[in-house]
């Protein structure tokens, strides 16, 4: 493998700054709680107003929105929620029996999930129904959404009508680490969400992962990565395009290339400082650093020597742009979501497709997968046992406890087997002394 472009920068870059700065804000927040909240809404986002929205001010932000972009979140909006609903359909509930034990799990939603929809550079609608909607078909009965101030004023409209149509019951103007906090609390609503989900910048990805283990949460999601595997067939033109689609995100939101064809890499290098010029200033802004800054382009000589690259990437979103794709539908395991073919692109996933755009990054695809329905599940087991079944059980339960060292776990099935069976003696193995 040879590297055409090399990274300056990587996914560990600045780190330490935004854990210290995540670190005294949630400290803060522990300590002063709302008024914290405040504070920091009003110095990082001029945001003085209300934070909890009430219907009646939903109902006035979304009034203008046009039915055309209506019918177009709605669309999208049920594309989501049924792609999840059939994720959470393809999980059952059952029960077994085995030497007389009766087992099973139940799949019940956490009770109050928290869903994080940014809105920075861009006013992000897609998020706000890839979480809420799949909270919603997850069977989730209490969902909470927070979102960034737009240009001063409250949620983007458009944002909120998404957060509507998708089933928020209760919508915070809220951004960044704050809104993390407040949902984990319970504050302003009273509700402490059991799971908080959403992609967000390095600071809304560190105060997730600090806040762990307080509350659940969906995947480390940091700054947005795109990779695209190309080979000798692959349109360079859809390749940089497709690169550069997902740098706008932000100027720490990589591209990477791995291709076995060293013609086809020149020309994608070639054009996609091209497509930067082009895009807007915004977003022309952040490809152009994501690209100096994190874009690389590998070379490798073969499919198999891509698979171990990319698999060791494990990029947020994969694109695959050669010949025989079920080849490498077969043979990748590592990445976020996976698109197959031309005919396929990230911008689709991110917006109307069906599956979630809320993915893992910073490689960790080796270890979980994005946003599911089954991310708002709790797989619970139960049991249950008659008098007869436990002659078995419980011998061994006892027996295997005192190899263990644990008496006292031991004694608990001795005494079953002592009241259900006083006549009987059992090998119960040899007493813990010390």
């Amino acid at each position: 493998m040879i590297y055409l472009k090399k990274a300056d920068k990587s996914a560990a870059s600045n780190v330490l700054e935004a854990q210290k700065v995540v670190h005294d804000m949630l400290a803060n927040i522990d300590k002063d709680g709302e008024q914290a909240v405040r504070n920091y809404a009003e110095k990082l986002d001029g945001w003085s107003g209300e934070i909890l929205l009430s219907d009646s001010e939903i109902d006035n932000i979304i009034s203008d929105v046009p039915q055309n972009v209506k019918d177009d979140i709605d669309f999208a909006c049920q594309q989501v929620y049924e792609f999840a609903k059939a994720q959470r359909d393809s999980i059952e509930e059952f029960h077994t029996k085995n030497n007389g034990v009766e087992a099973g799990q139940r799949l019940l939603p956490v009770n109050v999930a928290g869903c994080y929809v940014p809105t920075g550079r861009y006013a992000h609608i897609a998020s706000a129904y890839m979480s809420i909607a799949t909270a919603k078909a997850a069977g989730v009965p209490c969902i909470i959404a927070c979102s960034t101030p737009y240009q001063g004023k409250s949620i983007h409209p458009y944002v909120l009508y998404a957060m509507k149509t998708a089933g928020a019951d209760h919508v915070m103007t809220l951004g960044g680490v704050q809104a993390i906090a407040s949902m984990a609390h319970g504050l302003f609503t009273g509700k402490k969400a059991d799971i908080i989900v959403g992609p967000g910048n390095k600071f809304v990805a560190e105060a997730k992962r600090t806040l762990f283990g307080q509350v659940g949460i969906d995947v480390f999601a940091g700054p947005s990565e795109v990779a695209v595997i190309a080979d000798e067939h692959a349109d360079a033109d859809v390749v940089a395009i497709d690169l550069v689609g997902q740098m706008e995100h932000g100027h720490e939101s990589p591209g990477w290339l791995f291709t076995t064809s060293k013609e086809l890499a020149e020309k994608v290098m070639e054009l996609v400082p091209e497509y930067i010029e082009k895009l807007p200033p915004t977003a022309k802004d952040a490809a152009f650093c994501a690209w100096r800054d994190y874009g690389e382009v590998m070379l490798c000589e073969s499919r198999e020597e891509v698979v171990k690259i990319s698999d060791e990437y494990a990029a947020e979103h994969l694109e695959v742009q050669c010949e025989d794709l079920d080849w490498w539908l077969e043979n990748l395991t590592c990445y976020g979501s996976l698109f197959l073919g031309e005919e396929t692109t990230v911008t689709f996933g991110d917006k109307a497709s069906g599956p979630n755009h809320i993915l893992p990054t910073k490689a960790a695809g080796r270890y979980s997968g994005g946003l599911s329905a089954h991310k708002f599940l709790k797989v619970l087991t139960w049991q249950r046992m008659d008098k007869e079944s436990t002659r078995q059980i419980a011998q061994a339960s006892s027996r295997i406890s005192r190899l263990e060292g644990m008496e006292g776990h031991a004694r608990a099935s001795d005494v079953r087997l002592s009241k259900y069976f006083p006549d009987e003696t059992f090998d119960l193995g040899a007493p813990v002394l010390e």
